[in-house]
């Protein structure tokens, strides 16, 4: 399997968007947290507001109905909104909207397994059979917890359909993550674990059991008790089986069938713990600033966060780019870390520089879902803010 070449090139878009972000003179620098000093200041390249502006001008249009973007940090701060929130009414999309923000959920899930591992309740080294016994197939080797949530695992992927109209049709349907997973686990592995990396949700649906199994609460309760409450992050949420988003939002559309299909109310059971979440661009920088500056994770477990296993991914000469629970790109010379993410009607993406010195959250709302989460919007976006 040859990993689509979009991916990177994406990422690096993404990566592109945060280094030309605008500036204005009211930004102020966030200070390191307490007991930890800032990471070495990024040598970040001139910005220019106006690219931002004119990147999400012209919407709705064929790929997308709407775009939310925001830039923070100490080198500068740039908000922006383009499209329409409703077509059936041509509503603005709102500044503050909420949004399904798909696998960065991943990044609160691998925060909290890394608390665990910190608290000293699993061992990241240790197999998941250890933990989960009998939730492997009996003939899968020796996979350690780390390989889950850096997707060193060799899991294959979940197997459920991606035809659009079969999506509508299931939009309400519960599945549990048992029955997620069966779908990936009739499969062999895909390599042995540790020796390349390949993304895949399974991965990640295994983490949240392993959470609940080890807390004996859901892994929603976790992710709010560790993440969202300490942190005020009262937009951010775990819907669990409620198909509805909180007001104000955007709506979500697919294209089925030659036709853009509203799918903002949506079961989220298929993702659950990798993929399930909703947020806001305000509550997604505030959890951004806090992991990076430590706040979620102690040292030494955070640099786990900030270090990707020496391999490729599968079926390529490319480097691996995932870490546990983030994703990293270099453009320019600077480097980035933050995490993309997609469900049906939503593409999102955050980054930020280590030491925080500029961040962007963004969510677009496209109208046809590229199952590698990556959609074309995103690369025009960022390149052409680049230049690239």
């Amino acid at each position: 399997m040859k990993r689509n070449p979009l991916i990177r090139i994406a990422a690096a878009a993404s990566a592109a968007l945060l280094l030309t972000a605008a500036v204005t003179p009211a930004a102020l620098a966030e200070p390191a947290a307490p007991g930890h000093s800032a990471p070495a200041r990024s040598t970040l390249p001139p910005m220019n507001p106006a690219s931002l502006a004119g990147a999400i001008a012209g919407l709705p249009n064929a790929q997308a109905t709407g775009a939310l973007v925001q830039v923070r940090g100490s080198a500068g701060a740039w908000s922006g909104v383009s499209g329409t929130a409703d077509l059936s009414t041509g509503a603005p999309v709102p500044a503050n909207a909420h949004f399904r923000i798909g696998s960065i959920t991943k990044t609160f899930t691998a925060v909290v397994v890394l608390q665990l591992a910190a608290e000293h309740r699993l061992d990241l080294d240790a197999p998941v059979q250890r933990y989960l016994p009998g939730l492997l197939p009996a003939n899968y080797p020796r996979i350690t917890v780390a390989q889950l949530l850096n997707h060193t695992s060799g899991l294959p992927g979940v197997d459920l359909p991606e035809d659009p109209q079969w999506i509508v049709d299931h939009r309400y349907t519960v599945f549990t993550p048992q029955q997620v997973l069966a779908t990936a686990f009739q499969h062999d592995l895909v390599f042995a674990p540790g020796t390349s990396q390949q993304y895949t949700n399974t991965n990640y649906l295994v983490a949240g059991l392993l959470v609940e199994k080890l807390t004996h609460h859901s892994y929603g309760d976790e992710v709010r008790d560790r993440i969202l409450r300490p942190l005020g992050l009262r937009d951010t949420s775990v819907p669990g089986n409620d198909p509805n988003l909180p007001a104000p939002y955007a709506h979500g559309y697919q294209l089925v069938n030659g036709q853009l299909v509203d799918l903002t109310r949506m079961n989220q059971s298929i993702p659950w713990a990798a993929g399930e979440m909703i947020s806001t661009t305000a509550d997604l920088d505030k959890f951004l600033i806090a992991l990076f500056q430590g706040r979620l994770v102690p040292k030494p477990v955070l640099q786990r966060m900030f270090t990707v296993p020496a391999v490729t991914t599968f079926g390529t000469d490319d480097p691996a780019i995932y870490s546990q629970g983030l994703m990293t790109e270099t453009v320019n010379g600077v480097t980035v870390w933050g995490k993309t993410g997609s469900r049906y009607g939503y593409t999102n993406g955050i980054w930020a520089t280590r030491d925080l010195q500029r961040r962007v959250v963004y969510s677009i709302n496209t109208a046809d879902k590229d199952f590698d989460g990556q959609p074309e919007i995103v690369q025009k976006l960022a390149l052409a803010i680049a230049g690239l």
